[in-house]
């Protein structure tokens, strides 16, 4: 009993002195699966939100003033290529990789061609981005089908939450 107090309070000052290093676990029962369970970020780890990002026009000399149709952003899977290829520029001049995403939350709107979301296409954008030789890491992640957008003929936003080790 006396042996394991000891521990325990040398076990403590050791955890004072040197504060346990920032964690993020990455919980994944099915390694198959194309996205998370979730992601268990411990005390001491950075965070960063990023606000919802929408695709850029095709054409770098367009700007959104000029977008006169989906035709100039490109179906669910270029839009998502585009708004991805965003975070990862965000998260990059912020110290950030893509690998240290842990969260994204997909806001999607009705393809008109297909009259519904087109989450195939949303799925074949993410891939290039995740569980990638470049990137191997997943993240935890959320769906929906909204009604519109910040302009009618965008069909993604995404938003996304990064964490790493201070």
């Amino acid at each position: 009993m006396r042996f394991t107090l000891l521990s325990a309070l040398a076990f403590a000052a050791l955890a004072f002195a040197h504060p346990a290093a920032a964690q993020v676990t990455r919980v994944q029962s099915n390694p198959q699966a194309l996205i998370l369970d979730g992601a268990d970020v411990k005390a001491g780890t950075d965070l960063f939100y990023l606000s919802g990002q929408l695709a850029s026009p095709i054409d770098p000399a367009k700007t959104f003033a000029d977008v006169k149709s989906i035709e100039d952003l490109g179906d669910t899977k270029a839009q998502t290529i585009s708004a991805l290829a965003k975070i990862k520029s965000i998260l990059e001049a912020r110290g950030y990789a893509m690998s240290d995403v842990i969260k994204l939350t997909l806001f999607v709107v009705a393809d008109p061609k297909l009259g519904k979301m087109d989450f195939a296409g949303a799925n074949e954008g993410f891939k290039q981005f995740f569980k990638t030789a470049e990137n191997p890491n997943t993240v935890a992640r959320s769906t929906f089908q909204v009604a519109a957008l910040a302009g009618p003929y965008f069909l993604i936003e995404i938003e996304a939450v990064a964490a790493k080790k201070r």
